[in-house]
């Protein structure tokens, strides 16, 4: 078993972070979870939190995620995610990031909701116009 494993996370729009760990701590909807090199090959979805990593030199690093899914396959870990914002301030990470992901998510749920009720207003207005008329009594 080795003493490091390939940590690579990514959003979108680019690679965040692409090199060797000792350990890492992440959460998902069941909690907070560790992985060490030789885990078992694994897959989650990753709840919008802090992940913690240890490098081959001993130092934690951290990066704030917004949500995403982590696997582990191989001796490498990957995390795909919207966005991710490395720091070395867990607070502010913990606090202002966090928050703003948050804040994000709820706002693009309430669009989600928003755009839907419009869709459906659309069908129920076409349903409506492609219902035939009622014939009248005497035609």
């Amino acid at each position: 078993m080795s003493n490091a494993m390939s940590l690579r996370i990514v959003t979108p729009l680019a690679i965040i972070l692409n090199e060797p760990a000792i350990s890492l701590r992440a959460v998902d909807d069941s909690g907070s979870f560790g992985i060490l090199p030789g885990h078992a090959d694994f897959l989650t979805r990753l709840s919008i939190s802090v992940v913690t990593w240890t490098a081959q030199d001993g130092t934690t690093h951290y990066c704030a995620v917004r949500g995403g899914a982590l696997t582990v396959r191989g001796g490498k870990v990957a995390i795909a995610t919207r966005e991710a914002v490395v720091g070395d301030d867990l607070q502010t990470l913990d606090h202002a990031v966090l928050a703003r992901f948050r804040t994000e998510l709820d706002e693009e749920r309430v669009e989600h909701i928003e755009t839907t009720r419009l869709q459906l207003d659309v069908m129920r207005q076409m349903v409506a116009r492609l219902q035939p008329s009622p014939k009248r009594v005497g035609q």
